[in-house]
């Protein structure tokens, strides 16, 4: 067979059924950066993949984001394993992801110092030991009466798929588990990590992509983490904890009330906030920054309106219409305009303009042309009554450097995003960044006119700024807004995983397409009927009361 090696750009002969890692072993050996997986044909595989048919393959190592991914399921599975063995009644469970660390608590037992100290000591012999982890298929029949004898929740999401055929779990020694995805095929791959005890339970923590050899200092995220408990703690008194019981609700035609009941969630907390900005009568700027995709747009409307219920009315101002000249405007290491730096904005008349709307004058508002790269006056101007409060939504509305003319005690800054606390079971969790890029994907296409294969594309360009401007400064926030719904993703694949079937093996968002519409497969639909007209999903689905 000939194999197109994309790492070397080379042509191999290759025997049929040859695995990738008995084609590539010195490599494999050899590479600075541990090779965890590959993909065929745009399609991630593990490392014990038999190769039948003439392809191309590329290796992946732990700095690829799918390796990474593959790294990080790794090493759930080796810190599970490790507590089976040393506690086996222990329940686990994945909670989230904070600063490179999966937050774990175990739900029927105090996390102690001895506890951590002796699941350490058998993490480290399954890593040293290196044991094969082995994948074994079962028949949805063969699974149902597996499932019937052994009593366990373990993998069991997978007959949630009604389509998927084949039941798969992968076994190490006498403990098995499944966790979604491509999985590394021994324990041996997960050198460089740390298990230490954390605010409810422990934390796993893992090297970076930038540096896999190194762990980074934990970044403490205490706003963060209580808005993550603060939803996690209502849904687990609703009993939505995990997708399983989702789809069951959903199954049982009981869901409207959980729709509300989400959505009543999401209007105490903007009801909170507004009373909070309305208490303190020297706030006047009131700042909203989060990532892509967080429902930014609705929250501030609904926010409005709660500002108007406490006698405050609001005017916007937008950070867009103050880009510098388009010659002045910095460029990035590839050459390109970086728009995204807050050097892109001309803050000091941003900062000279607001002073003067907080002064009470009146002040001309410019309007930013982009094709021309320069700002306009059209005749647009503005002025703050007493009653008035104004709202700037942006990336950098969080750094004061922004706003670094205006006084902190007159600034109230709020950090959205959709921070999933949903779990597809107890051992995988669902990811907060694929829960905002299939609202991406899905509003992209509904409003934009773009397609999923696009949408992928510049995702990993959209993340970097992120990163850099938004999440180093989500803790500078006053407060924080979690715009996730338990449900939303029961909505949205219907949208979603038609735009990504779309997106076919000759390009390598292939990968990820099929990744996403794999989980979304898990998810029971519901119809975007019954989502209330004023609900932030709105945003992303259309039909919202506040489009204009």
């Amino acid at each position: 067979m000939q194999i197109l090696y994309k790492n070397k750009n080379i042509v191999l002969d290759a025997k049929k059924g040859i695995t990738v890692a008995e084609l590539f072993k010195d490599e494999i050996e050899k590479s600075n950066n541990e090779i965890i997986a590959c993909k065929f044909n745009n399609e991630v595989k593990g490392l014990n993949f038999k190769i039948t048919l003439d392809g191309q393959i590329e290796l992946i190592d732990i700095t690829d984001k799918d390796g990474m991914r593959i790294y990080q399921r790794g090493l759930i599975y080796v810190v599970a394993k490790a507590f089976h063995d040393v506690y086996p009644e222990a329940l686990l469970t994945i909670n989230y992801q904070l600063y490179h660390s999966m937050l774990c608590e175990v739900d029927n037992l105090e996390i102690t110092d001895e506890m951590i100290a002796r699941v350490n000591k058998r993490v480290k012999e399954i890593v040293s030991n290196n044991i094969p982890i082995e994948r074994k298929d079962m028949s949805r029949e063969e699974a149902i009466k597996f499932y019937e004898k052994e009593k366990t929740l373990k993998g069991k999401l997978q007959l949630e798929f009604k389509e998927k055929n084949q039941i798969t779990l992968y076994y190490c020694e006498d403990y098995y588990n499944y966790l979604y995805g491509v999985m590394p095929i021994s324990t041996g791959f997960m050198k460089k990590y740390e298990i230490l005890k954390y605010h409810d339970g422990f934390l796993i923590r893992y090297p970076s992509r930038k540096n896999p050899h190194k762990l980074k200092e934990f970044i403490e995220c205490p706003k963060l983490l209580e808005t993550l408990d603060e939803y996690e703690d209502v849904h687990k008194v609703l009993k939505v904890n995990t997708l399983y019981k989702l789809n069951e609700i959903i199954r049982n035609g009981k869901i409207k009330k959980y729709i509300l009941l989400d959505e009543a969630l999401h209007e105490k907390k903007i009801a909170k906030i507004a009373d909070l900005i309305s208490e303190d009568k020297n706030k006047k700027v009131i700042l909203i920054a989060g990532p892509s995709s967080s429902g930014k747009t609705t929250f501030a409307k609904r926010l409005e309106v709660q500002l108007r219920l406490n006698g405050l009315k609001t005017k916007t101002i937008s950070v867009d219409n103050y880009f510098v000249e388009r010659k002045d405007t910095p460029i990035d290491e590839n050459g390109e305009y970086d728009f995204e730096s807050i050097d892109a904005i001309d803050r000091k008349l941003l900062n000279n303009d607001l002073l003067k709307l907080l002064d009470g004058k009146e002040i001309k508002v410019p309007t930013f042309n982009f094709h021309e790269g320069t700002k306009e006056y059209n005749g647009n101007t503005m002025k703050l009554e007493e009653d008035e409060i104004l709202i700037m939504e942006g990336i950098h509305c969080l750094n004061d450097e922004l706003t670094f003319l205006i006084p902190k005690d007159q600034k109230f800054k709020i950090y959205v995003s959709a921070l999933t606390v949903l779990n597809g079971d107890y051992y995988n969790r669902v990811s907060t960044t694929d829960t905002r890029l299939i609202r991406r994907i899905v509003r992209d296409n509904q409003f934009r006119g773009y397609n999923a294969l696009h949408t992928l594309k510049m995702w990993p360009s959209v993340n970097k700024g992120e990163t850099k401007n938004i999440f180093a400064y989500q803790e500078e926030a006053d407060t924080m807004f979690n715009s996730s719904l338990i449900y939303e993703l029961n909505v949205l694949k219907d949208y979603a995983i038609p735009l990504l079937k779309e997106i076919g093996p000759d390009v390598p968002e292939f990968s990820e397409a099929k990744r996403i519409i794999s989980m979304l497969n898990y998810f029971e639909a519901i119809s975007a009927e019954l989502i209330p007209n004023n609900s932030l999903l709105r945003e992303f689905i259309g039909n919202s009361i506040f489009d204009e």
